[in-house]
């Protein structure tokens, strides 16, 4: 089972970005994050709770889907950010 952490994203206006951007950035759209969870069951899903931990195989500097709305967008690697385990964007898909 795959399991999807999604997460809200709002874009900022790039620098370089001329106003036909103005219409699109506040668009809301969803980022995921898969993470192949062999061993997680629906009872698993069943206990989470706020603050749940959910061992995996995967580690930091491993390579993970990126997925916005869906649809692949580019590939990540997990990297930590003081306390916090964070996606680096490595590779446009």
């Amino acid at each position: 089972m795959a399991a999807a952490a999604a997460v809200g994203v709002r874009l900022e206006k790039p620098a370089e970005a001329g106003e036909s951007w103005g219409p699109v950035l506040d668009l809301v759209c969803n980022l995921a994050v898969d993470l192949p969870l062999p061993d997680f069951r629906v009872a698993d899903l069943l206990r989470l709770q706020r603050h749940s931990i959910i061992r995996s195989r995967w580690s930091v500097g491993t390579d993970v889907p990126l997925r916005v709305n869906g649809r692949l967008i580019a590939t990540g690697e997990f990297e930590v950010v003081g306390e916090r385990l964070a996606v680096r964007l490595i590779e446009p898909a």
